[in-house]
């Protein structure tokens, strides 16, 4: 039969054996005392208990935040801060180019693909893609165009990667800017007038851009119809998912601004891409030579002798 002794904390000889290798280790006693001494020191019943935790127990903490992303990244001016705006997967980048390929209406760009999380990475390495498929194609297609003319001679137009680059990142950087700016201002002066943040717009722009990729790529066929379909194809899917995105934000402010605003978007983005056609992708027109024509041959009399 058990006693009441048998059924109180028996201390263990390893638990004596850590004490006795550290003797400052912070032990907690789970026994009840009786000594009114002993628990007036003791907090009371509904008091917050304060546990000072180690350094290891810190350093776990901090390990978690990290992993967890809740870490907060420091200044625009620390390496910490542009990282994190290369901080996506595979799997975000190709849901965001699909989203911008397949444009809906009532489906927000920022809102469902980009939720709060934007990223320079799509729109940096869309533009670079663009640069080159630009440029490359357009002097594939002069010279496919110009394969019959015997007076041509092909030369690598370097140039037209440098103007490329020029026009493709000014537009995809310039253009944001004043938007944001415009929106920002009105957001000021029109207080039920919303607004995104400088990057999910840049961010918006750089992904709007994707389609116009494989359409370079085509307008290597030398057939104008085709090359103006292609161009308005594209046209109305990009432009698409700016008037989605930044309609909602617009369209509370005065009738006049939000349609200025959406046709200015819409104006500057279709200039985009037939100033492109236009300059990298020209038709060559072969003037065939003018043809020779010999001089009459007059027979001269043979005269008897």
């Amino acid at each position: 039969m058990t006693t009441p002794n048998d059924l109180q904390f028996q201390e263990f000889d390893e638990a004596a054996d850590l004490l006795s290798a550290d003797p400052g280790a912070p032990t907690l006693s789970m026994s009840a005392s009786n000594d009114p001494a002993a628990t007036a020191g003791a907090p009371a019943a509904g008091e917050d208990v304060k546990l000072d935790l180690s350094e290891d127990e810190a350093a776990q903490e901090e390990s978690s935040e990290l992993l967890g992303g809740q870490k907060s990244a420091g200044g625009f001016w620390t390496f910490e801060y542009y990282q994190s705006l290369f901080n996506v997967d595979t799997v975000q980048v190709l849901d965001r180019v699909k989203g911008s390929l397949m444009p809906l209406p009532g489906r927000n760009f920022v809102k469902h693909y980009l939720r709060n999380n934007p990223d320079l990475y799509g729109p940096f390495w869309i533009c670079v893609t663009l640069v080159f498929s630009v440029a490359i194609s357009g002097n594939l297609s002069t010279f496919l165009s110009s394969l019959g003319d015997p007076s041509y001679h092909y030369r690598p137009q370097f140039h037209r990667v440098t103007i490329a680059a020029v026009v493709i990142f000014l537009y995809a950087w310039l253009v944001p800017i004043g938007l944001w700016a415009f929106l920002t201002w009105r957001q000021g002066a029109e207080r039920q007038v919303g607004g995104y943040s400088f990057l999910e717009t840049v961010c918006v722009y750089g992904y709007s851009l994707f389609i116009y990729i494989p359409t370079s790529i085509l307008w290597i066929i030398s057939y104008e119809w085709l090359r103006w379909t292609l161009i308005v194809v594209a046209m109305v899917i990009s432009g698409s998912v700016l008037v989605l995105t930044f309609w909602p934000v617009v369209r509370d402010d005065t009738r006049v601004t939000a349609v200025a605003t959406v046709v200015t978007i819409v104006v500057l983005h279709t200039l985009l891409a037939i100033g492109c056609k236009l300059y990298f992708f020209q038709t060559a027109e072969h003037t065939p030579p003018a043809a020779t024509i010999a001089p009459p041959i007059h027979p001269t009399p043979v005269t008897a002798l």
